[in-house]
């Protein structure tokens, strides 16, 4: 039988299409994600689990002491007494006045506000970490070997990177810090149901739960500009040393700081020692820690005494006042270089 010859037949094969680039950054941020799943998410959620849980002991462990005190011990509040045991919290608050119960609004604000600090604490560890071995671990393995054979550029690996500990990082951080803000409300609202209180009246009521979630989300901004400086710092070691990165990029800061107060080197530009300390070693360290940018914020006159204070002091117009500094602006610049010094350095750096 003579071969039939069917190629003319057979469907042509679709056209290569080059991906776009959002879809390649979008594929390169889900790997870096998968890849730190654990420090990314998980490290945030059990932190806000385990305040949780240390809440909820507390409470226990209150209730348990409660039990054990006299029948005859009372408290005194303004017009009466009642007995300890079968606590009523109805009666603890219905003799104050709405600008107490503002004020005890402001210390439940206070207990979110550290209560939220928990995972945000996991995040500054978990960037700096990540950072520092964001481009080493992969020469180290040497599946760096695999990841340039692929049609990506190193300027889109290294900014998936930043990205990812700039904005992925702590947005998911600060949604958990919101979900323990809130399930630490619950926690209260247990125990205040627990006492015949009224958790909408006592806690929802007075304190700002909302108000606080909101500050949380609004300084992802904020901390993506101001961490850039130990982002850039920790990438450019990252990418530049054969070995140990860590102590190359802790040694060079601090070692920087002493040879310039040993020499009183900022005396040329009539500054203080502390100066190079605050601005160069301490941000080219610390900048990841959330937070770390209130020493540069205009805070101001605080006007209000007493617990509520905490929301002058962590208010959004405090917050975005540190874009107007100077600090910020240079910091970020000098991590955009180190940055592009990362970039530059992957394309030529010895695998091996």
């Amino acid at each position: 039988m003579n071969a039939i010859n069917d190629s003319h037949e057979l469907p042509r094969s679709a056209a290569v299409v080059a991906p776009h680039p959002t879809h390649t950054f979008k594929m390169l941020l889900r790997r870096e994600f998968w890849e730190h799943k654990g420090g990314f998410l998980w490290a945030p959620l059990v932190a806000g689990g385990i305040l949780l849980v240390l809440t909820l002991m507390g409470i226990g462990a209150g209730e348990v002491l409660l039990r054990k005190v006299p029948d005859r011990a009372t408290i005194n509040v303004e017009g009466g007494s009642f007995q300890v045991n079968g606590l009523d919290l109805s009666q603890l608050t219905a003799k104050m006045s709405p600008s107490e119960l503002h004020e005890f609004g402001g210390v439940i604000d206070a207990s979110l506000y550290m209560a939220a600090s928990w995972p945000f604490i996991v995040l500054a560890f978990v960037v700096f970490f990540y950072c520092l071995g964001s481009l080493y671990d992969d020469r180290r393995d040497r599946s760096v070997l695999f990841w340039k054979s692929l049609p990506i550029s190193d300027r889109d690996t290294v900014l998936s990177k930043v990205a990812s500990a700039t904005l992925m990082a702590p947005a998911i951080a600060a949604v958990t810090a919101v979900a323990t803000v809130l399930g630490s409300m619950v926690v209260y609202s247990f125990a205040v149901m627990l006492h015949g209180g009224n958790p909408i009246t006592m806690l929802w009521g007075p304190a700002s739960p909302m108000k606080v979630s909101l500050h949380l989300l609004a300084s992802i901004p904020v901390y993506a500009l101001w961490a850039l400086p130990t982002v850039g710092w920790l990438m450019l070691c990252s990418a530049w040393a054969k070995s140990k990165p860590f102590l190359w990029a802790i040694m060079i800061p601090v070692f920087a700081g002493i040879f310039v107060s040993w020499f009183d080197l900022m005396q040329l530009f009539d500054l203080e020692t502390g100066w190079f300390w605050k601005n160069v070693v301490a941000r080219s360290l610390l900048s990841v820690a959330p937070g770390s940018w209130f020493d540069a914020a205009q805070i101001g006159d605080i006007d209000v005494d007493g617990p509520q204070a905490v929301h002058s002091v962590l208010s959004l117009r405090t917050m975005y006042s540190v874009l107007a500094t100077p600090q910020l602006w240079v910091g970020a610049l000098a991590g955009a270089v180190m940055i592009f010094g990362a970039i530059r350095l992957r394309r030529w750096r010895d695998e091996g």
